[in-house]
């Protein structure tokens, strides 16, 4: 699609979504459960949707909690619920009206002492720091957010004790249940969350996260270096802890951006002209990027701070990709990690993070798409680091143990200043180096039209429907429908060559399929990839009907 003029700018006040008219949505208007678009639909990162389409309302967030507390009595776990959320218009009301249902079945709700946002790395962290003090009640918790999406949406996601994301038996088993309470919200238990002690508990989730902080980044070499950052939370949950992390622990931090405002009015446009918080994405991150030359390294998160945008003044945006394999280089470098911990990436991150665990000895582990393949893997220390292509990561603790097992964009974004500090190099001058000994890799996504029928098709495919035996000029060396790091079924297909690959997937929510791509031999092989790649993958879906 045509990049919309507007990309890289402020939307126009016309433009920006009317908060008032979106809240009076949230709560007068039922979905109706007949309607597939209007069902709980759990993806990768829990329920989302908006009160604009009748996907995100309150009884969607009455339902849903109700079935989180009957899983959490089915499942024995009595410990606390953290609760957290950003600064999403709509997740305001969806974390009262859940903690009403919590609270009304007897749980002990914990929310950020503050009454301020909550990042979704912060609530993993509580979780797993409780669950090691009181392993008999056990922790959980909720964060509602949509991630990066844009102003008018809301999210709302399980972490189970584990910490991480909930695996897909666990979100079918709660998606299941909601949508059977979904027609009558009336019947959902709930109490009022401001009456007195029966409310939620304050809990200081900023101050635990920060106390830990240097059991994970050396914060030390970087006070020493005296490295400049820049901070821009997006608008998002982490303003107070890029604040706290600068005047708490000493830090040369200056937080930029344009503060909280439930538009998102200060955040550029994206290519769409749609608003998005995306710390990816060259177009939204335009105002972070014009600050280049002010920090030794400027940092975003996402309004929920699990995702992770370096600007440096060397390369700008270091695209996502580029900054896993300089982590995954830097770290296993300066961590005295046991040797068992291996390398986790989805299967369409870049191949250049496999040459980078080639090269330090590590095992590499390579998933399907979501963060929840690297749970267990963070839990026993048999990955020390898990990232994806959408700048989402965490890693071990210094001592090698367990941080988060969500995704963390704080401490991939305080990473990037232990780099500058420790090397003298910002970490896009270290990908230079890496690129140097071990090629440069050109990367796209794009998107093709697929029908549901199509999309099926697609998720179910096997190797032998593949028939052909060359790629852009090269021979084709696998042909993948799991994902050889845990066998698991990837939902789709990876081809790959010595100097490329391609990898197909239907999108959960669209009549389109995904085309990742990625080539060492540069744009124009690139483009032939990327060609061949649809090519093939519509040949297939025409021969399998």
């Amino acid at each position: 699609m045509a990049r919309h003029p507007g990309a890289g700018t402020p939307a126009p006040t016309a433009e920006l979504v009317d908060v008032d008219v979106l809240l009076a949505r949230y709560h007068d208007e039922a979905p109706d459960p007949a309607e597939p678009g209007q069902r709980v639909a759990f993806g990768t990162s829990g329920h989302r949707g908006s009160s604009l389409r009748t996907s995100f309302n309150q009884a969607h967030i009455l339902a849903t909690t109700a079935a989180i507390v009957r899983y959490r009595r089915e499942q024995g776990i009595d410990g606390p619920l953290f609760l957290g959320r950003d600064s999403h218009a709509l997740s305001g009301p969806a974390e009262r009206d859940a903690a009403s249902v919590l609270l009304a079945a007897g749980v002990d709700v914990r929310v950020a002492a503050d009454g301020g946002f909550t990042p979704t790395p912060a609530v993993s962290h509580a979780i797993l720091r409780h669950n090691r003090a009181q392993p008999r009640a056990q922790a959980d918790g909720i964060v509602v957010t949509p991630s990066h999406n844009p102003p008018e949406d809301g999210g709302f996601k399980y972490n189970p004790p584990h910490g991480g994301p909930a695996g897909s038996q666990t979100t079918r088993a709660i998606q299941d249940l909601a949508n059977e309470l979904l027609g009558e919200p009336g019947a959902i238990d709930r109490v009022d969350p401001d009456a007195g002690s029966a409310g939620p508990r304050p809990h200081d989730l900023l101050g635990d996260y920060l106390d830990d902080l240097a059991e994970v980044v050396d914060l030390e070499v970087i006070r020493a270096a005296g490295v400049r950052i820049g901070a821009d939370p997006l608008g998002g949950a982490t303003i107070g802890y890029w604040q706290a992390i600068g005047e708490r622990l000493g830090l040369d931090l200056e937080v930029v951006g344009g503060g909280v405002d439930p538009r998102f009015a200060f955040v550029p446009r994206d290519w769409d002209g749609r608003i998005r918080m995306d710390c990816s994405s060259p177009d939204a991150m335009a105002g972070l990027v014009g600050l280049k030359d002010r920090f030794d390294v400027a940092v975003a998160n996402d309004p929920d701070g699990d995702r992770h945008g370096i600007v440096t003044p060397s390369t700008g945006l270091l695209a996502p990709n580029h900054y896993l394999a300089v982590a995954i280089s830097e770290l296993f470098a300066t961590r005295a990690w046991p040797g068992r911990a291996g390398v986790g990436k989805t299967l369409v991150s870049s191949s250049l993070i496999d040459r980078v665990a080639a090269d330090l000895g590590r095992r590499l582990v390579e998933v399907p798409v979501g963060f929840k393949w690297f749970v267990d893997g963070l839990l026993d220390a048999s990955l020390g680091f898990g990232g994806e292509e959408s700048a989402g990561a965490s890693f071990l603790r210094r001592d090698g143990g367990v941080w988060t097992t969500d995704k963390d964009g704080i401490i991939l974004a305080l990473l990037a200043a232990e780099i500058t500090a420790r090397t003298g190099e910002d970490p896009g001058q270290r990908y230079q180096r890496l690129v140097a000994r071990f090629g440069e890799p050109v990367y796209r996504r794009v998107d093709a039209p697929a029908t549901p029928a199509q999309k099926a098709v697609l998720a179910a495919l096997s190797p032998a429907d593949v028939t052909v035996t060359e790629l852009a000029g090269e021979a084709i060396v696998d042909v993948l429908t799991t994902a050889p790091g845990n066998g698991a079924a990837i939902g789709g297909l990876k081809v790959t060559t010595a100097e490329g690959w391609f990898a197909a997937r239907p999108s959960g929510t669209e009549d389109v399929y995904k085309i990742y791509a990625e080539s060492f031999r540069g744009p124009d092989h690139l483009d032939r990839l990327l060609e061949q790649a649809q090519a093939l993958v519509d040949g297939v879906l025409a021969q399998a009907g």
